[in-house]
């Protein structure tokens, strides 16, 4: 298979599960033969982080692969490795090996007229629906109230995303995270899960974390999420042994090496991995294996479009370990318009469809419309 061409479309748009503010992305189209195409994303986020990514695709690896049998996404994914050489490991050039990537596998799987999933091999046939969001009303009981709808309206869990933007002090005030995790419990019940994302905005010190997740833990939440910098491995190891809550790190690892190293600390229960960020479906695949090899959880991020969705549910699917998989809960722009079928749960389980690749294809109109270059 040769490549016939190829397109790199950044996109802006208002997020609503982000409180209306605008996020950014990088979307990669190569193009196969019979008018078939792939689509791949890159989270890179920022305006200059996109920029870099952009060259980096088209000056470097789409060059490299011009001549190239793409249909031995492998080779290509190695070939990409290979180059990126002096770039330093992970980074920007893991973003931009992650869109190539994709798309690649996306177009292979439509080439051979299946679902992505069946190139590995389905493990679930479906996974339970997480609303996946950030904690952005005023109040505690407006909070409780926007979450608990969304249980009720059939997700069976939810990741409260701490210290984000909008109205809410959650992760800035380790009071009233504690009660804001009580009050949900108590509007939930017993049965949803409840996992907590601290994230980048809150600034926990080790003691802090350990009296606030301990008190957390009184209402059986699910896990704890990056409480600190990945960077500062020596604060997870104190948690973790502080707490019996499970820890979960990796949303902003790069490469298999990354994911080692958490590995070979023996704290880690639950590995978020991004195959927009972490060198693609092939990346993907072979931190997925080596955790899963640990018998520790494997658990997708899908936050960013319907591409990436796509792409993280069939790679789900098919991970012997995964337990949910997250969707954002609100309808947005690159989740409900950008493609014709948007996914979503049914009952509160989310399955792949049955159609050929990762099963997103963006649609040119809203492309246009939130296209940046």
């Amino acid at each position: 298979m040769q490549m016939s061409g190829a397109e790199c479309f950044v996109l802006r748009w208002p997020e609503p599960n982000d409180f209306g503010h605008e996020r950014m992305t990088l979307l990669l189209r190569i193009d196969g033969a019979a008018g078939l195409s792939g689509w791949g994303e890159a989270i890179a986020m920022w305006p200059e982080a996109i920029k870099a990514t952009q060259i980096l695709i088209e000056q470097g690896f789409l060059p490299l692969l011009r001549d190239r049998d793409i249909g031995d996404v492998e080779a290509c994914w190695q070939a990409m490795k290979a180059q990126s050489w002096w770039y330093g490991e992970g980074g920007i050039a893991s973003i931009a090996i992650s869109a190539v990537d994709m798309a690649l596998w996306d177009l292979k799987a439509k080439e051979a007229g299946k679902p992505l999933v069946a190139l590995f091999g389905a493990v679930h046939e479906s996974l339970p629906a997480c609303a996946s969001l950030h904690v952005n009303q005023a109040t505690i009981e407006a909070s409780v109230a926007e979450i608990s709808g969304h249980i009720t309206a059939g997700f069976r869990s939810t990741k409260l995303g701490l210290g984000k933007r909008g109205l809410s002090r959650a992760g800035r005030d380790p009071d009233y995270d504690v009660a804001l995790v009580a009050a949900l419990r108590a509007a939930v019940g017993p049965d949803a899960g409840i996992m907590v994302d601290a994230g980048n905005g809150t600034k926990w010190d080790v003691d802090t974390a350990i009296r606030t997740v301990r008190r957390m833990e009184e209402q059986a939440i699910a896990w704890i999420e990056e409480p600190f910098n990945p960077i500062d491995v020596e604060a997870h190891k104190a948690l973790a042994a502080a707490i019996s809550t499970p820890l979960a790190v990796g949303e902003r690892e790069y490469t298999l090496a990354g994911y080692r190293r958490w590995l070979d600390t023996g704290i880690v229960d639950v590995f978020g991995l991004d195959p927009a960020r972490i060198e693609g479906v092939t990346g993907f695949r072979r931190a997925a294996a080596a955790i899963e090899a640990e018998g520790k959880v494997v658990n997708a991020h899908a936050w960013s479009t319907a591409v990436l969705t796509g792409a993280s549910l069939h790679l789900s699917l098919a991970s012997k370990t995964a337990e949910l998989f997250e969707l954002k809960p609100l309808p947005g722009p690159m989740q409900f318009d950008l493609v014709e079928d948007p996914f979503w749960h049914v009952n509160g389980l989310v399955s792949a469809p049955d159609r050929p690749g990762h099963g997103a294809e963006p649609r040119t109109a809203i492309l246009e419309r939130y296209r940046l270059s």
